[in-house]
């Protein structure tokens, strides 16, 4: 099988790879190698930054309502061809295509939030504040605008950020996962097809070279990334040493409460989507279950039942509920964390290191293949339950009542998202109110904010003041400016030595 060739795109077209380093890409479900992605050296990401540097001026002088026009035939475009989009995920994802589908879904309504631009850029007007004196602030693009975003959602996560970004008026630099690079590039000419500037949107495909670029160049104002919690907090201290506006979302580790009231069947229906969904690796994946009181003993049985008969199959097959690992290196840190849960004493109802890839359909033999585990009886000293694993493993941690489930989540360094299942309209607000979280979601599982709410968690899953998209959103990508004025005709004679006042 020949191997494809995918590198930059600047200015408007690609550019081949210069600087002589490459990686492979791979099919996770069969382990062969599909395509070789170029890595991008500084000099290659500065030509990027250049591009979008020459076309900020006129794109941002282009009027919010010309811009929300070609939001809106990007938005078309991409109905047109989300199925073509989720195949490219599913092909160097592993992720099911179902789900691959559901991702360019989540990406498309941020389009559709973006494409409100000319509202969303209102600013607020007081006449009168002073004798003579009106006062207005508006909004005003930062300039050139880069995303680093992870192998997890290579269409949805880049679209929390680019469209409001340019749909406000910046151009934008995407440095996306070189693990699965292609969705990338197809969105950058259907950008094109739809009437952007060239220069506007650019991707140079990378590693830490590409990244560090982007962190000390100059023109570039803003950084936005999601991955993991060190390299966020690296990206925020690094980004704002150099002076520019940071969003970084970390790692997660999302724990479900089920309370004795909740419905066992709906539970487990949740645990087993949340829990084993993308094979787990998506920073909103619950990985704990906080089993409240007896009902533990009720709901661990269905879990060991459905666990093991999840149905891991080829993503390209429609039966499918769980893909492969998305690489080996992935599937070797996920096994080893396995082997720690055993060492530590829990209990392993489940172990999704005895799966045979070749089952999962044909030509998987040599695929990055694993079955769901469970673990029971997992306390928080375990590393199991302190670190992000990100892939198919579900801990239960038993606790006796729901102070002490409130107090085990708060007591967690990452604060991403977090579901709790009762039927308790009192315990739901209490928990809502009480939880220190920030994506709560009462008998939702996965509570990721619709696009004009925002996506970001507290403590160690944000570094930043700004969550993404959303109306924060525009806000991370503009800045405020109060203007003041007043005409000769009203000024009185004489110097003023004081600032205007209220008079």
């Amino acid at each position: 099988m020949s191997t494809v060739h995918l590198d930059h795109y600047i200015a408007g077209k690609p550019a081949a790879n210069t600087s002589g380093r490459t990686q492979d890409v791979t099919n996770p479900a069969t382990g062969a190698v599909t395509g070789k992605v170029g890595l991008a050296d500084a000099a290659q990401v500065s030509a990027a930054v250049a591009a979008a540097q020459a076309a900020f001026p006129a794109w941002a002088d282009t009027p919010p309502i010309r811009r929300a026009r070609v939001m809106f035939k990007f938005l078309q475009l991409l109905n047109e061809h989300k199925d073509e989009l989720a195949h490219l995920i599913t092909a160097e994802h592993g992720k099911v295509f179902t789900d691959a589908q559901g991702e360019v879904s989540r990406g498309i309504d941020i389009v559709e939030f973006a494409c409100g631009i000319p509202q969303l850029l209102k600013g607020d007007f007081t006449d009168q504040v002073s004798t003579g004196i009106d006062n207005w602030t508006l909004r005003q693009p930062l300039g050139v605008v880069a995303g680093i975003t992870p192998f997890n959602f290579p269409v949805m996560v880049p679209m929390w950020m680019f469209p409001v970004a340019i749909a406000a008026g910046n151009t934008f630099v995407l440095k996306p996962s070189p693990t699965d690079p292609s969705a990338s590039l197809r969105m950058a000419e259907l950008l094109k097809e739809a009437g952007l500037p060239d220069g506007v949107f650019n991707v140079v495909q990378g590693d830490k070279v590409a990244v560090d670029a982007l962190l000390e160049h100059p023109d570039v104002k803003a950084i936005s990334f999601v991955g993991s919690t060190p390299i966020a907090n690296y990206i925020y201290e690094t980004g704002a040493r150099h002076g520019k506006r940071v969003q970084a979302l970390g790692g997660a580790k999302n724990h479900m409460v089920v309370m004795p009231d909740a419905d066992i069947d709906q539970t487990v229906d949740a645990l087993i989507g949340a829990g084993y969904g993308s094979a787990g690796e998506r920073c909103m994946a619950i990985s704990v279950a906080v089993l409240v009181g007896d009902v533990a003993d009720k709901i661990v049985p269905k879990l060991i039942e459905r666990t093991k008969t999840l149905k891991v199959l080829n993503g390209t097959n429609l039966a499918a509920e769980m893909g492969p690992i998305v690489t080996r290196a992935a599937h070797e840190r996920i096994t080893g964390y396995i082997a720690q849960g055993e060492k530590e004493g829990a209990k392993l109802l489940v172990d999704g290191r005895k799966f045979d890839g070749t089952v999962a359909g044909e030509g998987c033999g040599d695929g990055f293949w694993m079955g769901g585990t469970l673990f029971d009886h997992v306390t928080p000293e375990m590393r199991i339950y302190k670190e992000e694993i990100f892939g198919p493993v579900l801990s239960c941690v038993r606790v006796e009542n729901f102070k002490d489930a409130i107090d085990l989540v708060n007591a967690h360094e990452f604060g991403n998202g977090v579901s709790c299942f009762t039927r308790d309209g009192n315990v739901a607000r209490e928990f809502s109110r009480r939880i220190q979280v920030g994506m709560v979601g009462i008998n939702v599982p996965i509570p990721v904010p619709m696009a004009w709410h925002g996506f970001g968690g507290w403590k160690k899953s944000l570094f930043g003041d700004m969550h993404a998209y959303g109306e924060e959103g525009v806000r991370f990508y503009t800045k405020q400016k109060s203007v003041m004025q007043r005409w000769p005709e009203s000024i009185g004679k004489g110097a003023e030595f004081v600032m205007p006042t209220a008079k």
